[in-house]
């Protein structure tokens, strides 16, 4: 397990023999499962003091980190993703984590026993999952990614046995498309969702958002603002195709490369509104989501 430099709060686990040691030794309570491809921020932070507060004291709360090879396309940003395992730890630690899992590939992608065999850890499809959401929006923009996604959660869940999982807002339709994973593969599990936390610029926080220039973090902020102003204008009854011809002409005019703009109705019932805007677009080398729930009050967003 993790040595005298581990960050004083948190257990810092690495292989599967970590993992297995120390939840035979805390198996007591609800366990909870933050997952997270590290980088932690303020966001992070929701989602675990969220499972904290959720748990109380009685229950187990794990953050993993793993950056899921899987789920990049060739020419995306894998190699340069930022890796900060020292200070997610601490962040973690003091968001209410018991203790983070940082496994390697080959603990979560185990090599076939024959060279050439069957792969160890199969893909699931998204279209298996969710065949309304496999080919469009983010689906559509990167092709496969979400069958990355589903596999290595699919892989966590296996491994980890969490009671209940912790995702954000921000990526919609992942969250709805792990939510359905859940349900078919996993139907003690609970997926619960989280609000989106923003910069006080209202910029949904995110780890790439280290690579935005000065200039593109000015250019960024059209994005919450084209979306709050659509939220707006959906609520007073105004057309979709017209909501999203407007996005798009907001955020082609602050510089911004638009890859999507949709309206969706509800699909997660009691946690949506009446619908849902989703957008995404490239600021500079970064892609930047965003999603507002129509109907709701958007202080709160």
């Amino acid at each position: 397990m993790s040595d005298s430099a581990q960050p004083m709060g948190v257990v810092l686990l690495s292989g599967l023999d970590d993992l297995h040691g120390w939840r035979a030794t805390h198996g007591g309570g609800t366990r909870a499962l933050v997952p997270t491809m590290g980088a932690l921020h303020a966001g992070h932070a929701a989602l675990i003091a969220r499972a904290r507060a959720d748990l109380g004291g009685d229950g187990r709360v794990l953050v993993s980190i793993f950056v899921n090879p899987r789920q990049f396309a060739a020419g995306e940003d894998l190699a340069r993703y930022p890796r900060t395992l020292a200070a997610d730890c601490r962040l973690a630690a003091a968001a209410g984590a018991d203790a983070v899992w940082a496994p390697s590939v080959a603990d979560i992608y185990p090599a076939p026993a024959d060279e050439g065999g069957t792969p160890s850890v199969p893909t699931i499809h998204a279209m298996t999952v969710r065949p309304d959401l496999a080919d469009r929006w983010e689906a559509a923009a990167r092709p496969h990614h979400f069958d990355g996604v589903l596999t290595v959660v699919n892989r966590l869940f296996e491994v980890t046995q969490p009671d209940l999982a912790y995702f954000g807002e921000k990526d919609y339709q992942q969250l709805v498309l792990v939510t359905a994973l859940a349900a078919q593969r996993f139907p003690a599990l609970q997926v619960v969702p989280v609000p989106t936390v923003r910069d006080d610029d209202g910029v949904a926080l995110s780890s790439r958002n280290v690579f935005l220039t000065d200039d593109e973090r000015r250019q960024a902020r059209a994005l919450p603002a084209a979306l709050g102003a659509a939220a707006t204008a959906l609520a007073a009854g105004r057309p979709a195709d017209w909501v999203c011809a407007d996005v798009r002409g907001r955020l082609t005019k602050a510089g911004l490369e638009v890859d999507y703009v949709a309206v969706s109705p509800p699909l997660l019932p009691g946690f949506d509104g009446a619908g849902r805007l989703l957008a995404a677009v490239r600021c500079g080398s970064v892609r930047l989501l965003d999603t507002r729930a129509v109907g709701r009050d958007e202080r709160t967003r």
